[in-house]
Order: structure tokens, then C-alpha cells, then sequence
């Protein structure tokens, strides 16, 4: 049994994917990132930098139970688990590693910084609003150009690049992008989101999902808590 600490965020909703997708069996433990679970004890021997999703594998690579965090390193490690979604030659692992690559190096963070300027900031900075919408609509452009030579972005097989990156582009009004100038990122986005353990993993957690709307969840968020030395 592989036990999720996690919540409905894009990068919670990677793992939570990924795992119906290979329909393994899990359970998930809701981690309530706005009142603070986050700097736990308990969670943090799992998740030593105060992130989720965290991962423990009761019967990990030799038998024992492993802890993981970092999405990107969870999905990795699911996919070898199951040999599915990484690709079957070296070239197709390769190609699949350089898009989840992308996504965890650009995707991610540049699209986090458009939505938390454009949306969370608690003041409007120009200079700031301007730089990450921007970027974001230019890697927006990446992905258009990529998937208008291929089905995914790691090629024809569908894998972990497309499962990283999908629940970032879900928040794409929040980002200032217009997704009907990235017809091949539309296309993609639609194909993928009908899918049913896509359905599924979307809606993990998402009815305990609240809008941060107070001052006590923006200071646990964006705040001097997050800088506190534990």
C-alpha cells in the first residue's frame, strides 16, 4: 500500500494521477497547506523541505518501505515501479526525462510565479506581473511548437512529461494565457483531461480545497512561517 501525503495543487495532482493511471492501490492523507501541516514533525521526516505531495511506499525497491518527496522524483519512481509511462528504449526514456525536465524546471515554477503575482501578491507589481506572464506564454509557445510535431510531448507514447505537466496548464486564465492561441497545447489539454484516471486524480482532495482568501493562510503560505528554521 503506497500512502500519499498531498493536496489538491498541481503538483499534488501529478502523483494523484499518476497512481490511477497505473491503479495502484494508495491512500491519501490530506495535508492542509494553509493552516501549516506542512512544518509537522511527522510530516517533515518524509518531506524534509515542507512540500507536497510526500510518498511512503510500504513495500519499496528491496522489500522495505521507502519515503519520497518531490513530485518529480515520485513520478519517476512510480514509473519505474510499474515500467509504464517512462518509455521501452533508452531514446523514448531519454526524450520522456528532458520534457519532465522542462516542466520541472520551467513549467512549474515560472507558471507558480505568474499565478501568485497575477492572483496572491499583496501588492500589484508590473515589473513582476509582466515578467512571468510573459514567460509563461512563452512556454506555452514550446509546448504549442513541440506538440504540433508530436501526438505528446515526449512523442507519440503518452508518459510522466504529459502527467507533470497537465495539472500546471489546468489554472491557465490564472497565468494570463488564452489557450486558444496554443491550438496544438488545446488539443493536447482536452485529450488528455478526458481521460478517465485523469478525471479521477483531478478531484483527489479537491472538495477540501479552500480559496486563500484570509491573512493567516496567506502569511502560513507566502509568508515569515515558511522561513522559520525547524
Amino acid at each position: 500500500m503506497i500512502d500519499v501525503y498531498s493536496t489538491a495543487t498541481p503538483n499534488g495532482h501529478k502523483v494523484h494521477v499518476m497512481l490511477e493511471e497505473c491503479a495502484l492501490p494508495y491512500r491519501v492523507h490530506h495535508i492542509d497547506i494553509s493552516a501549516g501541516d506542512q512544518f509537522t514533525p511527522d510530516f517533515l521526516k518524509i518531506s524534509p523541505n515542507n512540500k507536497i505531495p510526500a510518498m511512503v511506499d510500504a513495500d519499496g525497491p528491496d522489500g522495505a518501505p521507502i519515503a519520497l518527496f518531490e513530485s518529480g522524483a515520485i513520478l519517476l519512481y512510480l514509473a519505474s515501479k510499474t515500467g509504464r509511462f517512462l518509455g521501452d528504449t533508452d531514446r523514448e526514456r531519454f526524450t520522456t526525462l528532458q520534457w519532465l525536465m522542462f516542466q520541472m524546471g520551467g513549467v512549474g515554477p515560472m507558471l507558480g510565479q505568474a499565478h501568485h503575482f497575477r492572483m496572491y501578491a499583496p501588492e500589484k507589481i508590473a515589473y513582476a506581473v509582466d515578467r512571468y506572464t510573459n514567460e509563461a506564454k512563452r512556454l506555452y509557445g514550446v509546448m504549442d511548437r513541440r506538440l504540433g510535431e508530436a501526438a505528446y510531448l515526449a512523442g507519440d507514447p503518452y508518459t510522466i512529461a504529459d502527467i507533470a505537466t497537465f495539472p500546471w496548464t489546468r489554472s491557465w486564465k490564472n497565468q494570463g494565457v488564452e489557450l486558444s492561441e496554443f491550438p496544438n497545447v488545446q488539443r493536447w489539454f482536452d485529450e488528455i483531461a478526458a481521460r478517465p484516471a485523469v478525471v479521477r486524480g483531478v478531484e483527489v482532495l479537491a472538495a477540501l480545497r479552500k480559496p486563500i482568501t484570509d491573512d493567516k493562510s496567506r502569511e502560513t503560505l507566502f509568508g515569515a512561517t515558511q522561513y522559520q528554521k525547524r
